[in-house]
């Protein structure tokens, strides 16, 4: 479905009201940096490039195939982590101003909280999708930044990842960047102590590190696929 885009308005969308957030999440999703410790415990980080102008970004993987979400619970729908890129679905920063998407699911005249109470201030819903997308603008900042570091270093090399399911399916993964512990360790003491200093060495390992998390996200695929 096509967004319908409009600069929120406490007159115009007085009427409107917000559903929770969507428990469905494509299989790589967009993170920052504030959310690398939650998402290296519990699946892959990667870096990716922007199909439209090839620019690195940097997702958290929840599944191999798409719309696949290995991290959810049967139950619920929920995964033990939420990205903000997810938090925010239907809303947008457009210049100094907020946008919502008229045409989402999350957004209804009829079911969910008020964005706005009765005398059109901002409801605690609303503030809440405030702070979400000043953290994600914020966020995607320090993204770019620890990228171009991470390129200045020459720390960021391909991955390919290939794996066999029990079902006999293979599935080989390509496009897809990680951080060079090689590199990491082989740079010398000055480089490590600023990346130390800017916190961009604790980024790095964390990315490193979460591609443990592949071999547990596919033995979890095995296991659904068993069940299923």
């Amino acid at each position: 479905m096509e967004a319908v885009l409009e600069i929120l308005d406490s007159r115009a969308h007085r009427h409107l009201r917000l559903r929770p957030t969507p428990t469905r999440t494509g299989n790589f999703v967009q993170i920052v940096p504030s959310e690398f410790a939650s998402a290296a415990a519990i699946c892959p980080i990667l870096f990716a490039k922007n199909s439209e102008n090839g620019h690195f970004y940097i997702g958290a993987m929840f599944g191999f195939k798409a719309d696949e979400n290995l991290l959810a619970d049967s139950e619920t729908g929920l995964a033990p982590f939420c990205p903000l890129e997810q938090q925010r679905e239907a809303f947008f920063i457009s210049g100094e101003n907020i946008a919502v998407d008229r045409a989402s699911p999350r957004i209804s005249e009829v079911t969910g909280e008020p964005l706005f109470d009765e005398d059109g201030g901002p409801t605690p819903p609303t503030r809440q999708i405030q702070r979400i997308l000043g953290q994600l603008h914020a966020g995607l900042a320090e993204s770019h930044r620890f990228i171009d570091v991470a390129k200045r270093y020459g720390l960021i090399e391909p991955v390919d990842i290939s794996l066999r399911f029990d079902d006999g399916e293979v599935l080989d993964l390509a496009g897809l960047y990680t951080i060079s512990l090689d590199r990491l360790q082989a740079l010398d003491d000055a480089a490590v102590l600023q990346l130390f200093r800017s916190g961009d060495l604790y980024l790095a390992y964390s990315v490193a590190c979460s591609l443990k998390q592949v071999p547990l996200l596919a033995h979890r695929r095995n296991r659904m696929l068993a069940g299923a």
